[in-house]
Protein backbone atom coordinates (compact mmCIF):
# COMPACT_ATOMS: atom_id res chain seq x y z
CA UNK A 1 0.00 0.00 0.00
CA UNK A 2 1.59 3.80 -0.64
CA UNK A 3 0.54 5.84 1.81
CA UNK A 4 1.00 9.89 2.04
CA UNK A 5 3.70 9.98 4.78
CA UNK A 6 4.41 13.79 4.70
CA UNK A 7 0.15 14.07 4.66
CA UNK A 8 0.19 11.65 8.07
CA UNK A 9 2.56 13.27 9.79
CA UNK A 10 0.66 16.68 9.30
CA UNK A 11 -2.00 14.91 11.70
CA UNK A 12 -0.04 15.17 14.75
CA UNK A 13 1.48 18.18 16.92
CA UNK A 14 4.96 18.36 15.89
CA UNK A 15 7.65 21.23 15.74
CA UNK A 16 7.99 22.58 11.76
CA UNK A 17 7.28 20.24 9.04
CA UNK A 18 8.00 16.36 7.64
CA UNK A 19 10.20 17.68 5.16
CA UNK A 20 12.01 14.26 4.23
CA UNK A 21 10.95 10.58 5.47
CA UNK A 22 13.52 7.49 5.40
CA UNK A 23 11.54 4.03 5.84
CA UNK A 24 13.29 1.73 9.14
CA UNK A 25 12.71 -1.69 7.51
CA UNK A 26 14.20 -3.88 11.10
CA UNK A 27 11.20 -4.57 12.84
CA UNK A 28 9.20 -7.81 12.50
CA UNK A 29 5.49 -6.80 12.50
CA UNK A 30 5.41 -2.82 12.44
CA UNK A 31 6.60 -0.46 9.44
CA UNK A 32 8.53 2.82 10.55
CA UNK A 33 9.60 6.10 8.89
CA UNK A 34 12.38 8.82 10.29
CA UNK A 35 10.90 11.78 9.89
CA UNK A 36 13.44 14.78 9.34
CA UNK A 37 12.19 18.44 9.83
CA UNK A 38 15.69 19.77 8.92
CA UNK A 39 15.87 21.40 12.07
CA UNK A 40 19.19 21.96 13.52
CA UNK A 41 17.66 21.79 16.94
CA UNK A 42 15.40 18.84 16.70
CA UNK A 43 16.05 15.23 16.63
CA UNK A 44 13.27 14.61 14.74
CA UNK A 45 10.49 12.02 14.52
CA UNK A 46 10.19 8.29 14.53
CA UNK A 47 6.63 7.31 12.95
CA UNK A 48 5.13 3.73 12.98
CA UNK A 49 2.37 2.05 11.47
CA UNK A 50 0.72 0.19 14.06
CA UNK A 51 -0.41 -3.44 12.42
CA UNK A 52 -3.72 -3.88 13.97
CA UNK A 53 -3.90 -7.22 12.34
CA UNK A 54 -1.64 -8.38 15.38
CA UNK A 55 -2.52 -5.45 17.95
CA UNK A 56 -6.55 -5.19 18.00
CA UNK A 57 -6.94 -3.16 20.62
CA UNK A 58 -4.98 -0.41 19.54
CA UNK A 59 -6.94 2.20 21.77
CA UNK A 60 -5.78 -0.33 24.79
CA UNK A 61 -2.23 -0.67 23.34
CA UNK A 62 -1.64 2.93 22.86
CA UNK A 63 -2.65 3.76 26.76
CA UNK A 64 -0.62 1.09 27.95
CA UNK A 65 2.65 2.95 26.33
CA UNK A 66 1.15 6.14 27.61
CA UNK A 67 0.50 5.00 30.80
CA UNK A 68 3.80 3.49 31.47
CA UNK A 69 5.89 6.17 29.99
CA UNK A 70 4.31 9.01 31.56
CA UNK A 71 5.08 7.12 34.43
CA UNK A 72 8.44 6.54 33.62
CA UNK A 73 9.07 10.48 32.94
CA UNK A 74 7.69 11.24 36.59
CA UNK A 75 10.54 8.89 37.88
CA UNK A 76 12.91 10.06 35.80
CA UNK A 77 11.97 13.56 37.18
CA UNK A 78 12.20 12.57 40.67
CA UNK A 79 15.39 11.22 40.28
CA UNK A 80 18.07 13.36 38.69
CA UNK A 81 20.82 11.00 39.09
CA UNK A 82 19.08 8.18 36.83
CA UNK A 83 20.91 8.65 33.16
CA UNK A 84 18.28 7.41 31.26
CA UNK A 85 15.35 8.27 28.93
CA UNK A 86 12.14 7.44 28.04
CA UNK A 87 9.72 7.57 25.09
CA UNK A 88 7.89 10.41 24.31
CA UNK A 89 4.59 10.05 22.11
CA UNK A 90 3.36 13.01 20.25
CA UNK A 91 -0.61 13.03 20.42
CA UNK A 92 -2.36 14.26 17.32
CA UNK A 93 -4.06 17.60 16.94
CA UNK A 94 -7.57 16.34 17.83
CA UNK A 95 -5.60 14.98 21.13
CA UNK A 96 -5.54 11.35 20.89
CA UNK A 97 -2.38 9.33 21.22
CA UNK A 98 -2.94 8.12 17.66
CA UNK A 99 -3.82 8.77 14.59
CA UNK A 100 -6.72 6.77 12.16
CA UNK A 101 -6.35 7.62 8.60
CA UNK A 102 -8.85 7.37 6.06
CA UNK A 103 -7.75 3.25 5.22
CA UNK A 104 -8.05 2.42 8.57
CA UNK A 105 -4.46 1.81 9.41
CA UNK A 106 -3.55 2.89 12.35
CA UNK A 107 -0.43 5.62 13.26
CA UNK A 108 1.73 7.03 15.90
CA UNK A 109 4.73 9.10 16.05
CA UNK A 110 7.50 9.49 19.03
CA UNK A 111 10.15 12.16 19.61
CA UNK A 112 13.23 10.30 17.76
CA UNK A 113 16.16 9.35 19.99
CA UNK A 114 19.56 11.15 18.58
CA UNK A 115 22.99 9.70 17.98
CA UNK A 116 21.40 6.15 19.52
CA UNK A 117 22.27 2.51 18.37
CA UNK A 118 21.03 -1.38 19.57
CA UNK A 119 22.90 -4.43 19.23
CA UNK A 120 21.20 -8.05 17.98
CA UNK A 121 24.29 -9.69 19.13
CA UNK A 122 26.41 -8.93 22.16
CA UNK A 123 29.56 -8.89 21.79
CA UNK A 124 31.18 -8.20 25.27
CA UNK A 125 30.18 -8.36 28.99
CA UNK A 126 30.03 -4.49 28.93
CA UNK A 127 27.50 -3.91 27.06
CA UNK A 128 25.74 -6.65 28.43
CA UNK A 129 25.77 -5.50 31.86
CA UNK A 130 24.73 -2.27 30.98
CA UNK A 131 21.53 -4.10 29.19
CA UNK A 132 20.63 -5.70 32.17
CA UNK A 133 20.73 -2.71 34.25
CA UNK A 134 18.53 -0.99 31.88
CA UNK A 135 15.80 -3.81 31.43
CA UNK A 136 16.38 -4.19 35.82
CA UNK A 137 15.57 -0.12 35.82
CA UNK A 138 12.49 -0.37 33.53
CA UNK A 139 10.73 -3.11 35.91
CA UNK A 140 12.01 -1.12 39.20
CA UNK A 141 10.55 2.21 38.38
CA UNK A 142 7.40 0.57 37.25
CA UNK A 143 6.60 -1.66 40.01
CA UNK A 144 4.37 0.91 42.11
CA UNK A 145 2.31 1.14 39.30
CA UNK A 146 -0.60 -1.46 39.59
CA UNK A 147 -0.06 -4.13 36.52
CA UNK A 148 -4.39 -4.62 36.14
CA UNK A 149 -4.73 -0.92 34.96
CA UNK A 150 -3.09 -2.07 31.69
CA UNK A 151 -4.95 -3.26 29.12
CA UNK A 152 -3.48 -7.20 27.29
CA UNK A 153 -2.32 -6.25 24.35
CA UNK A 154 -2.05 -9.57 22.62
CA UNK A 155 -4.05 -12.21 25.13
CA UNK A 156 -2.25 -15.13 26.03
CA UNK A 157 0.94 -13.36 24.64
CA UNK A 158 3.85 -15.41 26.71
CA UNK A 159 0.67 -18.40 27.92
CA UNK A 160 2.91 -21.37 27.26
CA UNK A 161 -0.26 -23.57 27.06
CA UNK A 162 -2.18 -21.89 24.78
CA UNK A 163 1.19 -22.04 23.14
CA UNK A 164 1.34 -25.74 22.84
CA UNK A 165 -2.34 -25.97 22.33
CA UNK A 166 -1.82 -23.84 18.93
CA UNK A 167 0.86 -25.61 17.42
CA UNK A 168 -0.67 -28.92 18.04
CA UNK A 169 -3.43 -27.97 16.24
CA UNK A 170 -1.21 -26.40 12.82
CA UNK A 171 0.67 -29.73 13.26
CA UNK A 172 -2.61 -31.43 12.38
CA UNK A 173 -3.84 -28.88 9.98
CA UNK A 174 -0.85 -29.07 8.43
CA UNK A 175 -2.39 -26.03 5.90
CA UNK A 176 0.60 -25.58 3.89
CA UNK A 177 2.17 -29.33 3.39
CA UNK A 178 5.35 -28.35 6.23
CA UNK A 179 4.76 -31.07 8.51
CA UNK A 180 7.12 -33.87 6.81
CA UNK A 181 10.14 -30.69 6.58
CA UNK A 182 10.21 -30.26 10.56
CA UNK A 183 10.44 -33.66 11.94
CA UNK A 184 13.21 -33.15 14.40
CA UNK A 185 11.89 -29.99 15.68
CA UNK A 186 8.36 -31.80 16.38
CA UNK A 187 10.21 -33.76 18.24
CA UNK A 188 12.13 -31.38 20.29
CA UNK A 189 9.17 -30.00 21.34
CA UNK A 190 6.98 -33.04 22.31
CA UNK A 191 10.05 -34.21 24.99
CA UNK A 192 9.88 -31.05 26.46
CA UNK A 193 6.45 -29.33 26.59
CA UNK A 194 5.35 -30.95 30.18
CA UNK A 195 8.65 -29.38 31.61
CA UNK A 196 8.20 -25.70 30.22
CA UNK A 197 4.43 -25.99 31.81
CA UNK A 198 6.09 -25.64 35.04
CA UNK A 199 5.52 -21.89 34.85
CA UNK A 200 2.00 -21.02 33.89
CA UNK A 201 1.29 -23.51 36.94
CA UNK A 202 3.69 -21.26 39.18
CA UNK A 203 1.89 -18.23 37.57
CA UNK A 204 -2.19 -19.82 38.35
CA UNK A 205 -1.11 -20.70 41.84
CA UNK A 206 0.10 -17.33 42.70
CA UNK A 207 3.59 -18.30 43.61
CA UNK A 208 4.94 -16.55 40.49
CA UNK A 209 3.04 -12.65 40.59
CA UNK A 210 2.29 -10.32 38.16
CA UNK A 211 3.78 -7.25 37.54
CA UNK A 212 4.27 -4.69 34.18
CA UNK A 213 6.47 -6.21 32.34
CA UNK A 214 7.87 -5.24 28.61
CA UNK A 215 7.21 -8.86 27.37
CA UNK A 216 9.88 -8.31 24.29
CA UNK A 217 13.31 -7.86 25.51
CA UNK A 218 15.26 -8.53 22.90
CA UNK A 219 18.49 -7.19 23.20
CA UNK A 220 17.59 -4.86 20.08
CA UNK A 221 15.43 -3.15 22.38
CA UNK A 222 17.61 -1.55 24.58
CA UNK A 223 19.33 1.98 22.93
CA UNK A 224 22.92 2.74 23.62
CA UNK A 225 24.30 6.06 23.34
CA UNK A 226 27.81 6.65 21.32
CA UNK A 227 29.64 5.74 24.58
CA UNK A 228 27.94 2.28 25.12
CA UNK A 229 25.88 3.80 28.22
CA UNK A 230 21.92 2.00 27.98
CA UNK A 231 19.92 5.02 27.19
CA UNK A 232 16.17 3.82 26.53
CA UNK A 233 13.85 0.68 26.36
CA UNK A 234 12.10 1.13 22.96
CA UNK A 235 9.07 -1.21 21.25
CA UNK A 236 6.47 -0.98 23.82
CA UNK A 237 3.49 -2.59 22.53
CA UNK A 238 3.56 -5.33 24.61
CA UNK A 239 4.26 -3.81 27.76
CA UNK A 240 0.94 -5.33 29.85
CA UNK A 241 0.61 -7.71 32.80
CA UNK A 242 3.06 -10.59 32.96
CA UNK A 243 5.85 -12.43 34.73
CA UNK A 244 9.69 -11.14 35.28
CA UNK A 245 10.59 -14.18 34.13
CA UNK A 246 9.28 -13.45 30.65
CA UNK A 247 11.29 -10.32 30.44
CA UNK A 248 14.75 -11.78 31.93
CA UNK A 249 14.90 -14.57 30.03
CA UNK A 250 14.02 -13.18 26.53
CA UNK A 251 16.96 -10.79 27.20
CA UNK A 252 19.41 -13.84 27.65
CA UNK A 253 17.79 -15.37 24.65
CA UNK A 254 18.78 -12.59 22.99
CA UNK A 255 21.81 -11.04 24.33
CA UNK A 256 24.12 -13.97 25.20
CA UNK A 257 23.44 -15.83 22.13
CA UNK A 258 26.51 -16.08 20.04
CA UNK A 259 24.79 -16.00 16.88
CA UNK A 260 21.88 -13.96 15.21
CA UNK A 261 18.18 -14.49 15.60
CA UNK A 262 18.28 -16.30 11.59
CA UNK A 263 21.89 -18.08 11.68
CA UNK A 264 21.51 -20.74 8.94
CA UNK A 265 25.23 -21.82 10.31
CA UNK A 266 23.97 -23.88 14.03
CA UNK A 267 27.85 -24.52 15.43
CA UNK A 268 27.89 -20.60 15.88
CA UNK A 269 25.07 -20.62 17.69
CA UNK A 270 26.08 -21.29 22.10
CA UNK A 271 25.24 -20.15 24.90
CA UNK A 272 27.82 -16.95 26.11
CA UNK A 273 28.15 -17.63 29.83
CA UNK A 274 30.09 -14.63 30.17
CA UNK A 275 27.50 -12.81 29.04
CA UNK A 276 25.12 -14.34 30.91
CA UNK A 277 26.92 -13.19 33.67
CA UNK A 278 27.02 -10.17 33.21
CA UNK A 279 24.12 -9.43 32.51
CA UNK A 280 22.13 -11.60 35.68
CA UNK A 281 24.29 -9.13 37.86
CA UNK A 282 23.05 -5.36 36.14
CA UNK A 283 19.75 -6.90 36.19
CA UNK A 284 19.67 -8.17 39.94
CA UNK A 285 21.64 -5.15 40.48
CA UNK A 286 18.35 -3.02 40.29
CA UNK A 287 15.48 -5.82 40.73
CA UNK A 288 17.00 -7.60 43.76
CA UNK A 289 15.11 -6.32 46.69
CA UNK A 290 11.63 -6.67 44.59
CA UNK A 291 12.02 -9.87 43.50
CA UNK A 292 10.36 -13.22 44.77
CA UNK A 293 11.75 -16.56 46.06
CA UNK A 294 9.85 -18.32 43.27
CA UNK A 295 10.84 -15.78 40.86
CA UNK A 296 14.79 -15.57 41.94
CA UNK A 297 14.93 -19.88 42.07
CA UNK A 298 13.41 -19.47 38.00
CA UNK A 299 15.17 -17.24 36.88
CA UNK A 300 17.71 -19.14 35.14
CA UNK A 301 15.32 -21.66 33.65
CA UNK A 302 13.45 -18.83 32.12
CA UNK A 303 15.75 -18.31 29.88
CA UNK A 304 15.32 -21.80 28.35
CA UNK A 305 11.09 -20.90 28.89
CA UNK A 306 11.45 -18.06 26.63
CA UNK A 307 13.96 -19.32 23.73
CA UNK A 308 11.13 -22.50 23.61
CA UNK A 309 8.21 -20.27 23.48
CA UNK A 310 9.86 -18.20 20.85
CA UNK A 311 11.10 -21.35 18.72
CA UNK A 312 7.40 -22.91 19.27
CA UNK A 313 5.97 -19.44 18.04
CA UNK A 314 8.80 -19.32 14.69
CA UNK A 315 8.06 -23.20 14.48
CA UNK A 316 3.81 -22.59 14.27
CA UNK A 317 3.84 -20.03 12.08
CA UNK A 318 6.01 -21.99 9.55
CA UNK A 319 3.40 -24.73 9.90
CA UNK A 320 1.06 -22.30 9.27
CA UNK A 321 2.30 -20.70 5.84
CA UNK A 322 4.59 -17.66 7.43
CA UNK A 323 1.46 -15.73 8.47
CA UNK A 324 2.81 -13.95 11.59
CA UNK A 325 6.51 -13.31 11.59
CA UNK A 326 8.19 -11.03 8.27
CA UNK A 327 10.20 -13.92 6.42
CA UNK A 328 12.83 -13.02 3.99
CA UNK A 329 12.58 -16.60 2.53
CA UNK A 330 10.87 -19.53 2.35
CA UNK A 331 12.43 -21.37 4.87
CA UNK A 332 13.34 -18.77 7.04
CA UNK A 333 10.88 -19.21 10.19
CA UNK A 334 11.85 -22.96 10.29
CA UNK A 335 15.67 -21.82 10.33
CA UNK A 336 14.67 -19.08 13.00
CA UNK A 337 13.40 -22.03 15.37
CA UNK A 338 16.36 -24.72 14.66
CA UNK A 339 18.54 -21.42 15.92
CA UNK A 340 16.28 -21.42 19.53
CA UNK A 341 16.12 -24.73 19.51
CA UNK A 342 19.94 -25.34 19.34
CA UNK A 343 20.04 -22.67 22.16
CA UNK A 344 18.17 -24.46 24.43
CA UNK A 345 20.23 -27.70 24.08
CA UNK A 346 23.26 -24.78 25.10
CA UNK A 347 21.19 -23.78 27.94
CA UNK A 348 20.34 -27.31 28.99
CA UNK A 349 24.35 -28.08 29.37
CA UNK A 350 25.00 -25.31 31.23
CA UNK A 351 21.98 -25.46 33.58
CA UNK A 352 23.90 -25.89 37.04
CA UNK A 353 26.15 -23.20 35.98
CA UNK A 354 23.30 -20.64 35.25
CA UNK A 355 21.30 -21.26 38.47
CA UNK A 356 25.16 -21.17 40.27
CA UNK A 357 25.62 -17.71 38.23
CA UNK A 358 22.02 -15.92 39.18
CA UNK A 359 22.71 -17.02 43.31
CA UNK A 360 26.20 -15.26 43.21
CA UNK A 361 24.49 -12.28 41.91
CA UNK A 362 21.52 -11.96 43.89
CA UNK A 363 24.37 -12.07 46.99
CA UNK A 364 26.33 -9.09 45.59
Amino acid sequence: MERNIKEIVSHFSIEGECLDFKKNTTGHINDSYYIDTKSPDHPGYFLQWINSSIFRDVEGLMNNICAVTGHLATKLAENKDLDFKVLEVIPCKDGKNFYLDPDSQYWRLYIFIDNAHGYNVVENIEIAYEGGKAFGLFMSLLVDLPAKGLTDTIPDFHNMEKRLETFYKSLTDDKVNRVKDVAAEIEFVKKRAEQMLSIPALIKSGELPLRITHNDTKFNNIMFDSSDHALCIVDLDTVMPGSILFDFGDSIRTGANTANEDEKDLSKVDINLPIYEAYSRGFLKNTRSTLTEAEINNLAFSARFMTFIIGLRFLTDFLDGDTYFRTSYPDHNQVRTKVQFRLIEAMERNAEKMNAIVIKAIEE
